[in-house]
């Protein structure tokens, strides 16, 4: 039994169910709707190898623009070229305070259950301050995105991957053309390397990173162009700002600059925020339709669990494995 047919048969109820009804509604808005699909990534899913399926489903056409934190841009990177040096805790839960101080001294940064190593980041840090320096000085600069592209250009990286390319989702978007939006770079490891070096004057100003309101500026042209002619779709792993970023592009160009643009054709978002904080990462689908960001007749799916369980799952659903 392959993996879709176990979904069909075994997850009839609760969140289960939900999953299962929203992989039928991405692959009708994908194959029978010829729509598009944002995905955003929150959370630690490139550090959860999530590319493992996301690349694929960029490979096969069902994702068409991804926004992302830095943090997982990065740490797709991180993967690719040190996977073998990752660390994975089994016992994680049990760490005291003590084996917390051993595993910072060892160099060794934990999400989890899983470590990185500090030499991948200063490794990628040496390469990246490279690119950054020639933008500044040229006065040409990138997106966080647009940087990780030229490293993968870079002929010097490959030798050091210890998984195949295939395996990274930013190397999937790089080769497939399509974007990815990188709002909140100083909220990362890389971002805050940036600034360190705009203090300390190796670099002679921010200027080489291109903002988050540019980027925002890109993503309504995509939305704008893209929504001519296809319904989108918006796929949400996680809260923060990945999603809130990229889900206000609607609302933006309808109210700020009154134009007649559709607002979203589906949405699903995999989270275990609770809606009684008021955190907006845990907000019920529904409220959106107040910020114009989805209709009443909109497709809407909230499913309560684990992404790194679930998104895996949807994906393998909509690939019909």
């Amino acid at each position: 039994m392959n993996v879709t047919d176990f979904l069909d048969r075994h997850y009839r109820h609760f969140n289960a169910r939900e999953t299962v009804a929203a992989a039928r509604a991405y692959k009708e808005l994908i194959d029978a709707q010829n729509g598009r699909m944002m995905v955003t990534l929150a959370g630690a899913m490139s550090t959860g190898e999530l590319g493992l399926s996301l690349a694929e489903m960029i490979r096969q056409g069902k994702v068409h623009a991804i926004t992302s934190t830095a943090a997982n841009l990065e740490e797709d990177i991180f993967n690719l070229v040190a996977h073998d040096e990752y660390r994975v805790i089994e016992d994680w839960r049990a760490l005291s305070v003590d084996d917390e101080v051993k595993l910072l001294d060892q160099g060794f940064n934990r999400v989890t259950d899983t470590c990185i190593p500090e030499t991948v980041m200063r490794h990628i840090e040496a390469r990246l301050t490279k690119l950054w320096i020639q933008a500044a000085e040229s006065g040409q600069a990138k997106t966080p995105a647009e940087f990780m592209f030229a490293l993968l250009d870079d002929p010097e990286l490959e030798q050091h991957f210890q998984v195949p390319r295939e395996n990274s989702w930013v190397a999937a978007a790089k080769d497939a053309g399509i974007p990815i939006f990188v709002p909140g770079i100083e909220d990362s490891t890389l971002g805050n390397i940036f600034t360190a070096r705009v203090i300390d004057g190796t670099l002679s100003g921010h200027h080489a990173m291109r903002s988050g309101t540019f980027q925002l500026a890109r993503l309504s042209e995509w939305y704008r162009a893209t929504s001519a002619e296809h319904p989108i779709g918006f796929f949400q792993i996680g809260g923060g700002i990945a999603g809130d970023f990229s889900i206000c592009v609607v609302p933006m160009m309808r109210q700020d600059l009154k134009e007649d643009i559709p607002l979203w054709s589906y949405f699903c978002q995999i989270s275990d925020a609770a809606t009684s904080y008021g955190g907006y990462s845990g907000a019920v689908p529904n409220e959106k339709i107040t910020w114009e960001k989805l209709a009443r007749d909109t497709p809407k799916f909230m499913i309560q669990s684990d992404a790194s369980i679930v998104a895996p799952l949807v994906f393998a659903y909509v690939l019909g494995w």
